[in-house]
């Protein structure tokens, strides 16, 4: 049996590929490409043709939404396993951006429409994953229109530990506490949660001030009591 790029992969099992038998990620592998960006590079704009999609291995990808005065929204973000793209899509609906530096593991377009037309595996997990960032948009809806301002900072800050979790961005220094580097700046984080910058700010310090998190570095995170900071959120869990 070849060894392939797919075998050492990190996010394999956890990524749309993890459905695939042997002989289908093989011909997935022989159309795959690794592209790098850095932190506050354009991956595609919005209404750009699309010409391939993609796995992202490693980092934080934004995706926004531009509105005619010119002002842009944060709509989601991507974490390492998701999949980047819309399948049968001419053009993208987004700006993707990256938020931190970014490893993504591309596939040509056209190719790959022929191999999820060809697998029916790869097709199921495509439409799961469409399923899965569906059910996400309606949770984030939810805490955009009915969450105080500290029940969304609280619930953005385990959202991103968990999404990190096992992809080398994140460490637990104790069973319930979580390290992990911020993706986004403030504004980014004000831009995401529908708050001011100044909001944003305030609640983390007030965080940090109950020792329920501390801040190192301006990016760098720990959490010193998960379970705590769910009841904040007013969510048992992620």
């Amino acid at each position: 049996m070849a060894v392939i790029a797919c075998d050492s992969c990190s996010v394999r099992n956890r990524a749309l590929c993890g459905a695939l038998s042997r002989d289908e990620l093989e011909s997935l592998n022989a159309i795959a490409r690794f592209r790098d960006f850095s932190s506050g590079e354009n991956i595609h704009a919005e209404l750009d043709v699309q010409n391939y999609f993609a796995n992202v291995i490693s980092g934080v990808v934004k995706l926004s939404k531009s509105m005619p005065d010119g002002r842009q929204q944060i709509v989601g973000l991507q974490f390492p396993s998701n999949f980047l793209g819309r399948p049968f899509g001419e053009q993208s609906p987004y700006v993707a951006e990256a938020a931190t530096e970014v490893r993504l593991c591309t596939f040509n377009k056209p190719r790959f429409e022929a191999l999820t037309r060809n697998y029916p595996g790869l097709e199921r997990r495509l439409f799961e994953n469409t399923l899965s960032e569906l059910d996400a948009a309606r949770d984030w809806m939810l805490l955009l229109g009915r969450k105080s301002a500290a029940e969304k900072v609280a619930s953005f800050l385990l959202m991103v530990a968990e999404r990190l979790k096992d992809t080398g961005c994140h460490s637990d220094t104790a069973p319930n506490t979580r390290t992990f580097n911020l993706p986004l700046t403030r504004a980014d984080m004000a831009d995401y949660l529908g708050l001011t910058i100044e909001t944003v700010s305030r609640q983390l310090t007030k965080l940090k001030s109950s020792g329920l998190i501390e801040i190192e570095n301006f990016r760098t995170v720990v959490v010193k009591d998960v379970g705590r900071l769910e009841k904040l959120a007013g969510t048992t869990s992620l």
